[in-house]
């Protein structure tokens, strides 16, 4: 069988997989607090072809592309405005502590709703933690005060502080978790209510990113029937 059908396979099936990271990333392109992904190829390694009448080296071949894992860009993006007392926004490093089933994670998406019990959760349900680690009782949207420092004030009481915490080797999970290993507050980080942290997703660049991969996978596609033609007439000329 021709190599070349495996090298152009290998990268069509590279591309997509590339394909379904920048869908993903285009469809969280207004999820606050989201990261973008990106896609890290590798060649599976390349052949020294050489002339076997002369021994004269031709040169190298490759042997197609491989995906060998996801990176994600943890750049900050732009705060928005919203007006909600429920929204807040980290201006700086940190993540915000929350519980989930499996145990603590930690995220960027500051758009919070409060639970039956009057607790401050994720959109998802997930419970926001204090610096103590424990649920965070807030009460009632109205009165609802959150200083930069994280401190949420209730109608005047001072119902507990934002977890808040620096996190080492972050690894995603899901669209806005992440786990890794949490440190100390911080500095310089402040919380801002009434506003949200944007996507970190361009979507005119992720557009580009989705043809360009396409093109590729087009080019891919083109060169198999290229090959198989060429395979088919070699057939006929030698069955003739």
């Amino acid at each position: 069988m021709d190599r070349g059908l495996y090298i152009a396979a290998a990268g069509m099936l590279a591309e997509l997989t590339r394909q379904d990271q920048i869908a993903n990333d285009l469809a969280n392109a207004s999820t606050p607090g989201y990261r973008g992904d990106r896609s890290a190829q590798q060649s599976f390694g390349e052949l020294m072809l050489s002339n076997r009448a002369t021994g004269q080296v031709v040169g190298p071949l490759a042997e197609g592309v491989q995906i060998v894992g996801h990176t994600t860009d943890m750049t900050p993006a732009a705060l928005k405005k919203t007006g909600e007392p429920l929204d807040i926004a980290l201006d700086g490093e940190g993540f915000l502590t929350v519980q989930t089933p499996t145990g603590k994670r930690y995220t960027r998406d500051g758009q919070l709703v409060l639970d039956s019990q009057g607790r401050l959760a994720t959109a998802t349900g997930l419970l926001v933690l204090d610096d103590r680690g424990r649920p965070l009782k807030a009460g009632s949207p109205t009165g609802l005060v959150i200083a930069p420092d994280g401190t949420v004030t209730s109608s005047g009481k001072t119902v507990g502080r934002l977890g808040v915490v620096s996190l080492t080797n972050p690894v995603k999970q899901g669209d806005t978790l992440f786990a890794g290993t949490a440190g100390r507050r911080p500095g310089g980080t402040q919380v801002v209510q009434g506003s949200l942290e944007g996507s970190g997703i361009n979507p005119i660049t992720a557009m580009v990113d989705m043809l360009t991969s396409l093109r590729t996978f087009e080019a891919g596609q083109k060169a198999i029937q290229t090959i198989d033609e060429t395979l088919q007439k070699g057939i006929s000329v030698g069955g003739a």
